[in-house]
């Protein structure tokens, strides 16, 4: 018996579907990929350059943490000691200066005369997330 089938008032014979390959200069076929292979390197080197610098920073930031964290464990043993560190008491005096002159701002601006009642510190909680953050490192 004949393999061939009939489709649609169509013989199709047997073999491979869709289109025939084209008889293509198989020089330029090779510079293709050639080029292919070049696009593909310059690619990967340009990643790997990427990844290299965001290692770098993240190394860095990393230092910075750290040397910001010993500080505050400085600071933390200092207070410990019953003494507090010029630095915090910069800070503070810095703070309610500023916030001193804020409020009298906002007072002579819309004629208030009750006090803000908003956090005098800020400082304190950003201590604590240092800390609470290196335990988990």
């Amino acid at each position: 018996m004949d393999d061939s089938k009939v489709v649609g008032g169509k013989v199709k014979k047997p073999g491979k579907r869709g289109r025939k390959p084209a008889k293509i200069d198989l020089k330029a076929k090779l510079e293709r990929s050639r080029q292919s292979a070049r696009e593909c390197r310059a690619r990967k080197k340009l990643r790997y350059q990427y990844l290299e610098e965001l290692v770098s920073s993240r190394e860095r930031a990393i230092c910075a943490l750290r040397e910001e964290l010993e500080m505050y464990k400085q600071w933390c043993m200092a207070m410990d000691q019953g003494k507090i560190p010029s630095e915090i008491k910069a800070l503070l005096t810095g703070e309610e200066q500023g916030k001193a002159q804020q409020n009298s701002a906002k007072l002579t601006k819309a004629g208030k005369t009750e006090p803000n009642n908003s956090n005098p510190c800020k400082y304190p909680t950003i201590i604590n997330s240092y800390f609470i953050t290196s335990f988990i490192v």
